[in-house]
């Protein structure tokens, strides 16, 4: 993962995401997965208060999507 940039690529568990930090709100981070059945499905996080997600954190937060989703549909429900 290249944090150098306000988006970048995220590896989970053999599955991608791209991971976008809303320059207007620092803080939160839309992801969409790349390699799910729906283009351009995916979820928003924020960190609550001043600063910034870790990339461990970030992490933890698209398993935790993943553990969310149907595997039968590819969505949560």
């Amino acid at each position: 993962m290249d944090r150098g940039t306000s988006q970048w690529t995220l590896k989970v568990d053999g599955e991608r995401f791209d991971v976008a930090e809303r320059p207007d709100e620092p803080g939160t981070y839309d992801f969409t997965w790349l390699t799910g059945p729906d283009p351009g499905y995916g979820f928003t996080t924020r960190v609550h208060g001043a600063g910034s997600l870790s990339e461990r954190e970030l992490r933890d937060s698209a398993r935790d999507f993943l553990g969310q989703v149907n595997p039968a549909t590819g969505h949560i429900e």
